[in-house]
């Protein structure tokens, strides 16, 4: 009897756990990896929600003048294996936490010194390497948040029919 139930509740413990692996995940994560021109390594972590009909500004983030993490779950990192500027300015090799602020058709890119948080709710501005304006632009629709990065160092950010570019050297 005694092993009766112990191999009753392996089983639906294994099925259970089986079940369980099979579930198709919300926002999976995505990595945006490009070896610039200047031969610095760019990577790029970050949860991958997709649009399903809601209003980016509305239901969705990125909203008017709050800092988003730039993805979902996580907040989104950037890592660089060199020295690099972005827009011109100097930020270090290193990891950081990647986070936007949209103000219109500007945005802000916020570098963030503090890699391993959860979403925005523990951003902390005092922790920011680097703040550089983008402008954003309409691109083609896109149904999941993508980050691109190109050879000449551009990183295309596309969500719903946002695109914000930046330029890393």
């Amino acid at each position: 009897m005694k092993y009766a139930l112990l191999l009753a509740f392996a089983a639906t413990s294994m099925f259970t756990a089986s079940a369980q692996e099979k579930k198709p995940v919300a926002s999976p994560p995505a990595t945006a990896t490009q070896t610039i021109a200047s031969g610095a390594t760019i990577t790029i972590n970050y949860g991958q929600p997709s649009v399903k009909g809601r209003t980016i500004g509305k239901d969705l983030e990125p909203m008017d003048g709050k800092v988003w993490r730039a993805g979902a779950n996580n907040a989104t990192t950037f890592e660089t294996t060199k020295d690099i500027t972005v827009e011109g300015q100097a930020l270090p090799k290193g990891k950081y936490s990647l986070f936007t602020l949209q103000n219109g058709a500007e945005w802000t890119v916020i570098f963030n010194k503090t890699h391993n948080q959860w979403g925005a709710y523990e951003y902390k501005e005092a922790e920011d390497a680097l703040r550089v304006k983008a402008k954003a632009g309409k691109g083609s629709f896109a149904e999941k948040l993508t980050f691109t990065i190109a050879k000449d160092g551009t990183v295309s950010i596309m969500w719903g029919d946002h695109k914000v570019d930046f330029s890393v050297k």
